[in-house]
């Protein structure tokens, strides 16, 4: 039998429920896992009337514009029309993660026999299409699933790859009450409601026996491809109907084994902290930590997912978020801490939706064009000085030293005793910025409180864009890369 190469896919996604955090309020976090010039733009999109008949034009193809679309807040591949994670105006957010599917892979089949099927659309703006059209957690899983049965999702979805490098999705859709894990198969779906405490799910299918909500066709679909006996519909599977057994579970198990396991560890104490810590994770703690291992060696698969010449986690982190939605008449601030690059060598700052901009340095990258493209034809994105995504990913490599990160253990704590530092004066300082917003927002100045919450956030980033560039020229001075050969 002829095994397909694999290619390592990375994110991981969690939620915990508002009776599993320490303030009682629903959040959810993610990594972004994308190749290593993928650089990221951090966006606010406001909501927009459309005339009848407005076409919006996505990477693929051109589907029809909903009359009324709603703010949006989120971070996505610089040539990309969609998110990885995102939240909207009525505290819905969503991340997402791709699973390895039978759907797609008979989809690839039929490619490379000639026969394509039709492009569909992208994982990355399904989350956002639903952010945009949504007022709820729940609203969001009909159209996540309205919007796969209607279009589909076949097309390239890797910088660089032919339409044979994409993937299905699963999602974790959640607002300030519930959350939901939404899974897709080709033009199928399932979604299963989280009923207490947390989750997570990473590039995996995990909906087995149960779930709340699907098209009407998926066990029907899964018995006529015989992935399925037909005199067995009474234990359908999803997960095991639809997995693709030609790609290793190793490959994410462990990591969505390892989120939950940090989840359930702190279940009802569960905060910000503790969601930054997991998303910082390299199994620190575990059997897999010594004196020998750090997260950048070749081949580790992590939360925090460091590229390596091996090619099993040919990606790293490209962008970290975590988003707290508190309930609306709670007189809190729904927030995005978000993160470029890594995240246990990066820096989380504070974004509201209701800010009245972003400052430009996180809304642009390198050298590529913010084109709305696909991803088989964008242009390679490079280095340039004042990017706020490449600066980090500039500390990054520095704090590695080389492609094995033997510098790592000398410079990494010097930049992480840095950026803790600048994450607790923010934290601390977060709380009097939220109440002076809301004083101003009750009081009807609604432009004020957004101009109050802009600056803070501008003035979070531009602190951490210039101790990005102290830290780039303190840590060269601890140890001295390796750089060996590997041949």
């Amino acid at each position: 039998m002829l095994y397909p190469k694999i290619t390592s896919l990375g994110c991981d996604t969690g939620v915990a429920l508002p009776g599993a955090t320490k303030e009682g309020y629903m959040i959810l976090g993610k990594n972004s896992d994308r190749r290593i010039t993928e650089s990221q733009c951090l966006e606010i999109n406001p909501g927009q009337l459309f005339i009848e008949d407005t076409m919006l034009q996505l990477e693929y193809r051109s589907i029809p514009q909903v009359r009324q679309t709603y703010s949006t807040l989120g971070a996505g591949p610089y040539w990309c029309w969609g998110y990885e994670e995102g939240m909207n105006e009525y505290r819905v957010a969503i991340g997402n993660e791709a699973i390895r599917t039978k759907t797609y892979r008979e989809a690839v089949n039929e490619y490379r026999k000639g026969r394509s099927p039709e492009l569909g659309l992208l994982g990355m703006d399904i989350v956002r299409l639903a952010l945009e059209r949504s007022k709820s957690a729940s609203e969001a899983v009909d159209w996540i699933g309205q919007l796969v049965q209607r279009y589909g999702q076949f097309g390239c979805s890797l910088l660089g790859d032919d339409h044979c490098g994409g993937y299905d999705n699963s999602y974790i859709v959640a607002d300030a009450v519930e959350a939901w894990i939404v899974e897709t198969y080709g033009r199928h779906w399932a979604a299963l409601k989280v009923k207490k405490g947390s989750f997570a799910i990473s590039n995996e299918t995990c909906i087995t026996t149960d779930w709340d909500r699907s098209d009407s066709e998926l066990i029907n679909y899964a018995i006529k491809r015989e992935w399925w006996p037909a005199d067995r519909i009474d234990e359908f599977n999803v997960s095991l109907a639809y997995i693709d057994f030609h790609f290793p579970a190793e490959l994410s198990y462990s990591r969505a084994r390892r989120f939950r396991q940090l989840l359930a560890e702190k279940e009802g104490n569960i905060d910000i902290v503790w969601f930054k810590r997991i998303l910082r994770d390299h199994y620190e703690s575990t059997f897999r930590s010594d004196t020998q291992y750090n997260p950048t060696v070749p081949g580790m698969t992590t939360i925090c997912m460091h590229a390596s010449p091996s090619g099993s986690t040919w990606s790293q982190t490209a962008s970290s978020a975590i988003f707290v939605l508190p309930p609306e008449n709670s007189h809190k601030l729904p927030v995005m801490w978000w993160c470029a690059g890594p995240p246990c060598n990066s820096v989380y700052v504070p974004v509201f939706l209701n800010s009245k901009s972003l400052p430009a340095m996180v809304g642009y990258n390198g050298k590529a064009d913010k084109d709305v493209i696909s991803p088989d034809k964008a242009r390679i994105d490079v280095y340039t000085n004042g990017s706020y995504w490449w600066e980090f990913k500039k500390l990054c490599d520095l704090t590695r030293g080389d492609e094995i990160g033997s510098t790592w253990s000398q410079r990494h704590p010097i930049v992480r005793k840095a950026l803790d530092s600048l994450e607790k004066e923010f934290e601390r300082d977060f709380y009097n910025l939220e109440s002076e917003a809301i004083v101003l927002q009750d009081k009807g100045d609604i432009k004020e409180a957004e101009l109050t919450l802009s600056s803070f956030t501008e003035q979070c980033f531009s602190k951490c864009l210039d101790r990005a560039y102290l830290l780039q020229q303190d840590v060269t001075k601890y140890g001295k890369p390796l750089s060996v050969t590997f041949d």
